[in-house]
């Protein structure tokens, strides 16, 4: 629970003797660009996160900015927390390490808020946006990257705006601070409509941005999010999307991996062979994920959240290289940013002859990016199930790392399924499904089949996957 309030202006100056380090070198920054706003509104966490509070973020500031008349950037809200980086240096939230490496998860969140006619306090409702992706945060323990997107579902202030999704970018002004206990950066929070997101999806969310920086109504140069707006960007400028097309022909999609509703089956063996069915068994525990495995693919999906060059999953190898490697042009399996992990249990990797891939119609659609954003770059894709350990990873030919070969080109480690696609077979498969591109919604149950590649997915309705007795 949260209470706002004013913040006094000793605490705002810094001048309380045991004011926390952290906390005093953010508001510094403030004070940089809000000189004349010692006292901004704070919505404040009434029990703090350490002290087992729900709400990680210690306070959220609010200011009033009077925009860029120069740069035509109106007036607004400007929305920084605390809490997400380490303000205090004494183990009670983050561990300390140090003031050479990020203070904590390394940034804090900001949002801009366009300013209402006739509003004289900011809304509080962006405070607790901003908590609960603190929350994602903290549980998940994945960090946020400028580029990222966030798949919202529901307008951000439960309104019945169209602005239901975000994405992240740098604050364009706030700069970086260096604090006793590491460095910390501002990460912007930008509203955006389901087009929108899906575009950052299929090609990068960068690219999004930059194109939303160019149009006063859905951004503008600081990318102020107004809740009201009712158009896309591909509304407001039909010529920004053959922008989109050209950007995933020529540079393929950013996005490694998504959470999703999926399941496979094993085609090649009798469905009552529990040990090695991977459909949803009521009544039954389905196989873990090994720890590595585990590890493996909470790596891709981070690393599908980072604008890398070369998109990465964890590591194969269980010993970690100390030298640098070079840059490879092949997309691998490996991570470079996870600690090592301690050799696990061995896994047999099962080859399969034929496989039955479910997905809902959200996962579905994602579909045609999987293959020609991804596999047609010689990159990989992730489908991780929210439902339990399943995930289903599609590589290409280039891949290196994988478990599936051209050779068993359908391969599992327990419930984790990896399949190899080749170029030729990809440009079929595209053909194939191509109504999943459309913007209209598909009729379901839709079944696809490749019998000579004893391929089979399906398209079904999200009430299979929420209940599996049905």
């Amino acid at each position: 629970m949260d209470e706002v309030r004013p913040t006094s202006g000793a605490q705002a100056h810094g001048l309380v003797p045991l004011f926390p380090p952290g906390l005093q070198a953010i508001y510094g920054e403030c004070r940089r660009l809000y000189p004349d706003q010692a006292n901004p509104l704070q919505v404040t966490a009434i029990v703090k996160y350490w002290l087992g509070g729900p709400d990680p973020l210690d306070y959220i500031s609010m200011y009033r900015n009077m925009g860029c008349p120069a740069q035509d950037v109106q007036e607004h809200w400007h929305y920084v927390s605390f809490g997400l980086s380490d303000l205090y240096g004494d183990n009670r939230v983050h561990e300390f390490t140090g003031a050479d490496g990020p203070s904590g998860f390394g940034f804090e969140l900001t949002f801009r808020l366009k300013r209402e006619v006739g509003e004289t306090a900011p809304p509080t409702w962006p405070a607790e946006l901003m908590q609960g992706l603190a929350r994602y945060v903290f549980q998940s323990e994945n960090t946020f990257c400028s580029g990222d997107h966030v798949s919202w579902h529901s307008p951000l202030d439960n309104s019945e705006s169209r602005i239901q999704h975000m994405l992240l970018t740098e604050d364009p002004q706030m700069q970086p601070v260096q604090t006793p206990f590491g460095t910390v950066s501002f990460l912007q929070i930008v509203g955006v409509c389901t087009e929108e997101l899906q575009a950052a999806q299929q090609w990068n969310g960068q690219g999004i941005l930059e194109l939303m920086r160019g149009v006063r109504v859905a951004g503008g140069p600081w990318l102020i999010t107004d809740m009201r707006r009712g158009e896309t960007i591909f509304d407001i400028d039909p010529h920004l999307q053959e922008r989109v097309d050209q950007g995933i022909e020529t540079e393929g999609s950013n996005l490694s991996g998504v959470s999703a509703k999926c399941v496979w089956d094993d085609l090649s063996r009798p469905p009552e062979d529990e040990e090695d069915s991977r459909s949803i068994c009521i009544g039954s525990q389905p196989r873990r994920l090994s720890d590595k495995d585990t590890e493996q693919i909470r790596e891709t999906l981070r690393k599908g959240l980072e604008f890398n060059n070369k998109a990465a999953l964890p590591p194969i190898n269980s010993q970690r290289q100390s030298h640098e490697r070079p840059q490879s042009r092949k997309d691998s399996l490996e991570s470079e940013s996870s600690a090592a992990i301690v050799p696990h249990e061995l896994v047999r990797t099962r080859q399969l002859e034929s496989v039955h891939l479910k997905f809902n119609q959200e996962s579905g659609t994602l579909l045609p990016l999987c293959l020609r954003g991804r596999l047609l770059h010689g990159r990989h894709f992730t489908y991780k199930s929210i439902n339990g350990d399943t995930a289903i990873t599609f590589v290409s030919s280039g891949v290196e790392g994988a478990f599936a070969t051209e050779e068993h080109p359908y391969a599992a480690h327990g419930p984790w399924l990896q399949i190899l696609l080749t170029e030729e077979f990809v440009e079929q498969m595209l053909g194939d499904i191509q109504e999943l591109s459309t913007r209209e919604e598909t009729k379901l149950p839709k079944e696809f089949s490749w019998p000579e590649k004893k391929l089979k997915i399906s398209v079904l309705p999200d009430s299979v996957f929420d209940n599996p007795l049905q």
